[in-house]
């Protein structure tokens, strides 16, 4: 038995979105994703994100659990007997939290790795880092808030940027099954975000030359949204009948 709903709130969440050659992208996507692409460029990062108060509906705010989490993204869309759809690969999270490892892909969708975060703030400065317990996940990102995107963004303004990652809502995750993805969609009960500039930026995941060629991603912008009440709902897996061979697993 799986827990369907869990609500809290966000205190803190970076987007930090790279331009990727999307042929390179479609091959490191596992079947039956394939990249959206913005611009011609496939979209992807790492989302960083504080979460508080986090519980089943009906229990108080003052129970509920706070964690630093990570999640390496890509956008992609699949076809459905309905139609297309759209939202985020993840092929990894990392959390500070030992209760999401031990619940993550049993009672609630999403496998977790443990992970140290070191995280500063204050000012309008943001800097988390983490590094997790297996050593495959490095990321590192150092910014303060800004007036607008970077000019060289794929988005061209705050306001595309923004409708793109509402409609990435649902995610599904890399599991120990390679045919079988956990679905997760986060329900923000209020959306707005902010452009964060960006000094520094690392990620093992998107470093690694044996996914990523030297060439196929830039740096386009970073996003915060702080203070979000929402929810995240489990949904059906998604099994395949095939799938190719997906990286940091």
């Amino acid at each position: 038995m799986r827990v369907p709903v869990v609500r809290g709130t966000i205190q803190r969440r970076i987007l930090v979105n790279y331009r990727v050659d999307a042929d390179v992208v479609a091959r490191v996507l596992p079947a039956p994703f394939r990249p959206k692409t913005v611009g011609g460029a496939a979209i992807a990062g790492v989302c960083l994100i504080r979460l508080a108060g986090i519980r089943p509906p009906g229990v108080p705010a003052a129970l509920g659990v706070a964690s630093e989490n990570a999640a390496h993204r890509i956008a992609v869309e699949w076809d459905t007997p309905t139609g297309p759809r759209e939202g985020v690969y993840i092929p990894r999270r990392d959390t500070s939290s030992r209760l999401n490892t031990l619940v993550g892909g049993r009672l609630f969708p999403g496998l977790h790795h443990r992970a140290r975060f070191d995280v500063e703030e204050g000012g309008g400065r943001y800097r988390v880092a983490l590094a997790s317990a297996d050593g495959v996940t490095r990321v590192l990102v150092d910014g303060a808030l800004a007036p607008a995107l970077p000019p060289d963004s794929v988005f061209g303004s705050l306001k595309v940027a923004s409708a793109f990652f509402e409609r990435g809502a649902l995610g599904y995750s890399a599991t120990a099954e390679p045919a079988r993805f956990d679905g997760l969609e986060l329900r923000s009960l209020t959306w707005q975000v902010e452009p964060l500039r960006v000094d520094r930026v690392e990620s093992s995941f998107f470093e690694d030359p044996a996914h990523f060629p030297p060439g196929a991603v830039a740096f386009d912008c970073a996003l915060l949204m702080r203070d979000v009440p929402h929810e995240w709902r489990a949904h059906e897996p998604l099994k395949v009948g095939r799938v190719a061979a997906a990286p940091h697993r």
